[in-house]
């Protein structure tokens, strides 16, 4: 597949103008070609033009159609995975099997949408009849069900470049919802996303999709993530990155005359629990675990267990013996970007000089080693310190984590009070555990979207049930997720239709179910 280095404007390329920038191949940070011409505002304003446009056709394709789409995208990314394997790891650093798990990730969570549209239940449908004869005023027929908002803007993410990027979550739920997108792809893979981009707008043609219910625009900087997320024809945005990022377009869009909901997943350092009765019992398995999860993928995920508590004594000694030759026998790996490793390694220093920390493990650096590569890092601190500067609990985004000692249950209650939200909190406990420390699971409720017991927060499966989001700072939106099949309410709202004619309801709402769906029908759910 020959790349261009060209933005997409529905199917138009953008002519070549404007800044021009590279992929870095952070294993030998050096240019990956070809040159990627930045789009301009002008080309934002194209872009929102022509998919308000599709947006009056694309809302009125039914779910049978749009998971046709779908579904002829998901089996575009099929076909080019060998490709991408080889892309992928120029840009990013990715292993072969990272690269053919997360892009079956991508296809599978695709088709999960498909099906989830098809069978059409999603939209909530609501009946409550009216009754003429209700005294001393009738009784409205009302009905409700969700319907899209219009286009969305969706920023692909630095740390997956297939899963929550061009064709990523946001993407594919906003589509499901019957929304046009439009993605600003992340600079540091823009041949990836031009190779998904291309995939999509080939599914669109293949289907006959409205022409711009999808552009694709690339830049290095900000300009035209900050011209999308203020253009008034844009209803929503879809966010995976930083918290500094996130929040700086959760202002520009709530500085619009007419604000639009951000939904940011903006990371977290998913705090881990370790009660005394399951350390005493499985110390060495917690700690081989622990050092696997910390590590993994260079510490790139934003569900990186960064926050390690336990209360003092034998057994925690154990384990941080354990835990700490674990990360020192860890090997570099190669980050994603030179810019992410450039901060976290000024992080991690940074971090071992503030006051009570220490520096328990560093990973091995092994000779000749060239490209960006993350030093695996293993701090220690207090309960005392922790709660004396919150700087300890921030995410560093990188292969590290802080071993926390507090001094009994209390200081630990207190400390899991004193959280800001996150993506997950992990507790290792038995039954007894969970007993004497039941206050802890309340608390961490109100914290973190996903509660994981006795396992590890990496590896986020794709379901039905998932829930990937959490109170602030860990998202925008603590009352959503970004991956699973409740991702799609993000980008609908609901609208109540009252005393309509049948003629004129959506189907989804008519008397008969002439879909056969489910639906809430005065107050029962049911079929018919």
């Amino acid at each position: 597949m020959e790349l261009k280095g060209r933005s997409f404007i529905g199917s138009a390329a953008v002519m070549e103008a404007g800044k021009t920038f590279t992929a870095i191949n952070p294993a030998t940070n050096s240019p990956q070609p070809p040159n990627y011409y930045s789009a301009s505002v002008a080309d934002v304003d194209r872009a929102a033009q022509l998919a308000t446009k599709a947006f009056v056709a694309y809302r009125r394709k039914n779910g049978e159609e749009r998971a046709t789409f779908l579904r002829e995208i998901a089996n575009g990314i099929d076909a080019i995975v060998d490709a991408l394997v080889v892309r992928v790891n120029q840009e990013a650093g990715l292993n072969e099997a990272r690269v053919r798990s997360e892009a079956g990730r991508t296809s599978f969570q695709i088709r999960m949408f498909a099906d989830l549209i098809e069978d059409g239940s999603w939209v909530r449908a609501t009946i409550d009849h009216g009754d003429i004869n209700r005294k001393p005023q009738p009784k409205p027929d009302l009905r409700s069900m969700y319907r899209p908002l219009g286009p969305v803007a969706v920023f692909g993410a630095s740390n997956f470049p297939l899963a929550y990027s061009v064709a990523g979550g946001d993407t594919a739920s906003a589509f499901a919802a019957g929304n046009p997108v439009i993605v600003k792809a992340h600079p540091a893979h823009p041949g990836t996303s031009e190779m998904i981009g291309d995939v999509i707008l080939a599914a669109a043609r293949a289907t006959s999709m409205p022409d711009g219910v999808f552009s694709l625009l690339f830049d290095a900087g900000t300009e035209i993530g900050t011209a999308l997320v203020k253009h008034p024809l844009v209803r929503a945005v879809g966010f995976t990155g930083s918290q500094r990022g996130g929040r700086a377009l959760m202002d520009l869009a709530a500085a619009r005359p007419a604000p639009i909901p951000v939904f940011a997943e903006m990371g977290s350092t998913n705090p881990v629990f370790l009660l005394p009765h399951a350390l005493a019992a499985r110390t060495e398995e917690i700690a081989k675990g622990m050092s696997a999860s910390v590590t993994l993928g260079a510490g790139q995920f934003c569900t990186k267990p960064g926050l390690i508590f336990m209360n003092s004594g034998v057994d925690a000694e154990s384990f941080a013996k354990n835990l700490t030759a674990r990360i020192a026998d860890s090997p570099t790996q190669v980050m994603l970007t030179p810019g992410i490793h450039s901060a976290y390694m000024n992080g991690a220093a940074a971090r071992g000089k503030q006051t009570g920390v220490a520096v328990a493990a560093q990973g091995k650096a092994a000779a000749g080693e060239t490209g960006v590569r993350g030093l695996p890092t293993l701090f220690s601190t207090t309960g005392k310190n922790i709660l004396r500067d919150h700087a300890l609990s921030e995410e560093l985004f990188g292969p590290e984590s802080v071993m926390v000692n507090c001094t009994g249950r209390e200081e630990m209650l207190e400390i899991a009070r004193g959280l800001s939200g996150h993506l997950t909190a992990t507790v290792h406990g038995t039954e007894e555990d969970l007993r004497e420390y039941a206050e802890l699971i309340d608390i961490l409720e109100q914290k973190a979207g996903r509660l994981v017991f006795n396992g590890f927060p990496t590896g986020v499966e794709v379901n039905n049930a998932i829930v990937h989001g959490g109170p602030y700072p860990a998202t925008s939106d603590g009352q959503s997720t970004s991956v699973g099949t409740p991702a799609i309410h993000r980008f609908a709202r609901p609208v109540c239709y009252q005393n309509f004619p049948q003629s004129a309801l959506p189907d989804e709402l008519k008397e008969g179910n002439p879909l056969e769906i489910w639906r809430l029908v005065d107050g029962n759910f049911m079929k018919g």
